[in-house]
C-alpha cells in the first residue's frame, strides 16, 4: 500500500486580536473596584510602572534625585549609543525609553478628594453577632465547635441550608448533640435564626412569645401549606373559627420575621460604587468619572535612567526591558482608552434617553445595544462589556448601565414604548388592586389594552415573574 504526502492550500478568514486589544477588552468589562485591584497588582509586578505623584511630592523627589546625582562624581549616565552594537539594532531603544507621550494618561485628576483611601464604616456581621452570644453560653468545647459550624453555615437570610446529619459528620459528634445546640442557637437574637425552613422559623418565634397564640401555632404546625397558599376558607372550616378570629391569627403570624438574617451584613456583601456621575449644570447634563481612587500610572523614571546605559545590558536584560516597557505602555493606554470608551457610551445613552434623565424613570424609551453601537461606531460586544457591572449616579437614583436597554412594545397609536414602562404599569395596577380579590393576568392584560398597550396575557405573566410578583392566588389577603 503506497502512502504519499500531499500539499493542500486552504483559503479562510480568521479574526485574531492583538495583545493590546485583548488587554483593552479585559479592562473594559472590569468594574471600578476590580480595575483598581488589577492596577495595584500590575504596580507590584512591573518595575517600570509607578503611581503618578502629586505635584509637591514630585518636586521633593526630583530635588532628592538631582542632589544624589550631583554628589556622585561617577554618576553621570552615558547616553551615547554605539552604532556597532548589533544587539541594540534589533530594538529602537530611544523610542521605547524616551517616548514620554505614550506612557502617561492625559486625563485630569480630581484633586478635590482629601484622602484617596475609600473609608469603610464598621458593621457587625451576622456570624459575629451570633458567635458573641454562643461564647456566653454554658456549652462545653465540643458544643461550641458544633455551634460555630452551624453559625458559619447560616445564609444571608438567616437559614441553615445544610442538614444536621452533615454537621454531625463534619464535627464527629452525635446527632442529638447537634439538635440540642441548634435549638439553643435558634433562640439567640434574632429569634428564629438557623431555621431549616420558613415553617420552623415562624414556629420558633411564636413559641418564644410571652403568651403564644394556640390557634397560630396549630395553623403553622398542621395547616402550613393551606396558610402559605392562602386557602383561608379551608382553614376556617377545619378549625371551626370565624373570619374575624382568622384575621387576628393571620395578623399575629404576618408580624413575624420571615428573614431573621436581615439587618446584618455578611462576609460576602458587596458594595455598588457608581463609576459615572451625571449632574445637571446650566441646563445641560455633565458626565464625570468617579475614578479618583484609581491610581494614575506612568513609567518609573529611575528605571528608565538606569537602563539607558545599554552597553552593559545583556540580551536577556534587553528582552526583559522591552517586554516590561511594552506591557506598561499597553496598560496605560488601555486604561486611558477604557475611560474614553465608557464616557462615549454614557454620552450616547444620555442622548438616546434624554427624557429619562430630564423627567424621570417613567420616560425611559426602548433601546437596544445596537443603537449605542451604531451611534459611537463600536462593536455590540464592546457595548455589552461596558454596560455590565457599571453603575451611574443620576438625579433619579443609581442605575446599572444595562438598565437603560429594553425591548420595545408597539402601542395602539403606533408609538413604541419600553417594556420597563409596561412593567411599571403592571406594578401600579397590582399595587392598587383589591387585595381580597386580586387581579389575574388576563384581567391585567385587558386593563393594559384600555391604556393603549396591546399586551398578551402570557407577556403579563412573564413580566410579573421577572418582577418577582406572585400569582393572584398568593396575593390574596383577608
Amino acid at each position: 500500500m503506497n502512502m504519499g504526502l500531499g500539499l493542500q492550500q486552504k483559503l479562510g478568514l480568521h479574526m485574531k486580536q492583538s495583545p493590546q486589544q485583548v488587554l483593552l477588552s479585559s479592562l473594559i468589562q472590569l468594574p471600578m473596584i476590580s480595575l483598581e485591584q488589577r492596577i495595584r497588582l500590575e504596580l507590584e509586578q512591573n518595575p517600570f510602572l509607578e503611581e503618578e505623584l502629586d505635584f509637591e511630592e514630585e518636586v521633593i523627589q526630583e530635588q532628592t534625585e538631582s542632589t544624589s546625582e550631583f554628589e556622585n562624581e561617577s554618576g553621570e549616565i552615558d547616553h551615547e549609543i554605539s552604532m556597532d552594537d548589533k544587539e541594540n539594532s534589533e530594538v529602537d531603544w530611544d523610542t521605547i525609553l524616551n517616548d514620554e507621550n505614550n506612557f502617561q494618561i492625559k486625563s485630569p485628576r480630581d484633586d478635590s478628594a482629601e484622602i484617596y483611601d475609600r473609608p469603610e464604616r464598621y458593621e457587625t456581621t451576622l456570624p459575629d453577632h451570633l458567635l458573641s452570644q454562643l461564647h456566653l453560653t454554658n456549652f462545653n468545647e465540643v458544643e461550641v465547635l458544633v455551634g460555630e459550624c452551624i453559625i458559619w453555615n447560616i445564609n444571608e437570610n438567616g437559614y441553615l441550608p445544610i442538614t444536621l446529619e452533615d454537621i454531625a459528620t463534619v464535627t464527629n459528634v452525635p446527632l442529638a448533640v447537634v439538635q440540642n445546640v441548634l435549638q439553643t442557637i435558634q433562640r439567640f437574637e434574632p429569634v428564629g435564626i438557623a431555621a431549616r425552613d420558613l415553617q420552623e422559623c415562624l414556629l420558633v418565634q411564636l413559641m418564644e412569645m410571652e403568651n403564644p397564640d394556640e390557634k397560630a401555632i396549630k395553623i403553622l404546625r398542621e395547616y402550613f401549606d393551606e396558610f402559605k397558599n392562602m386557602r383561608f376558607e379551608k382553614i376556617m372550616k377545619q378549625l371551626e373559627i370565624t373570619l374575624e378570629e382568622l384575621n387576628d391569627v393571620v395578623d399575629i403570624i404576618t408580624r413575624l420575621n420571615p428573614k431573621p438574617g436581615d439587618g446584618y451584613i455578611t462576609v460576602n456583601d458587596g458594595y455598588v460604587i457608581p463609576e459615572l456621575i451625571v449632574i445637571r449644570e446650566d441646563g445641560e447634563f455633565k458626565i464625570s468619572m468617579n475614578d479618583w481612587n484609581v491610581p494614575h500610572l506612568r513609567v518609573n523614571n529611575s528605571y528608565k535612567k538606569l537602563f539607558l546605559d545599554k552597553k552593559t545590558a545583556s540580551i536577556e536584560t534587553k528582552q526583559f526591558i522591552k517586554q516590561r516597557l511594552e506591557s506598561a505602555r499597553w496598560l496605560i493606554n488601555s486604561i486611558h482608552q477604557r475611560r474614553i470608551t465608557i464616557l462615549n457610551v454614557m454620552e450616547a445613552i444620555i442622548d438616546k434617553q434624554y427624557d429619562f434623565f430630564d423627567k424621570g424613570k417613567e420616560y425611559i424609551r426602548p433601546m437596544i445595544l445596537k443603537d449605542i453601537a451604531d451611534e459611537i461606531h463600536m462593536d455590540i460586544s464592546t457595548i455589552s462589556r461596558v454596560t455590565s457591572g457599571k453603575y451611574v449616579q443620576t438625579e433619579h437614583g443609581v442605575f446599572e448601565l444595562k438598565y437603560f436597554f429594553s425591548e420595545k412594545i408597539k402601542c395602539d397609536d403606533g408609538d413604541n414604548v419600553s417594556n420597563k414602562t409596561i412593567k411599571n404599569r403592571i406594578k401600579n395596577i397590582i399595587g392598587a388592586e383589591n387585595h381580597k380579590r386580586p387581579l389575574n393576568d388576563q384581567s391585567i392584560a385587558e386593563m393594559l389594552k384600555l391604556d393603549g398597550f396591546n399586551v398578551a396575557r402570557r407577556t403579563v405573566a412573564k413580566y410579573r415573574e421577572q418582577m418577582m410578583i406572585p400569582v393572584s392566588r398568593l396575593r390574596r389577603k383577608l
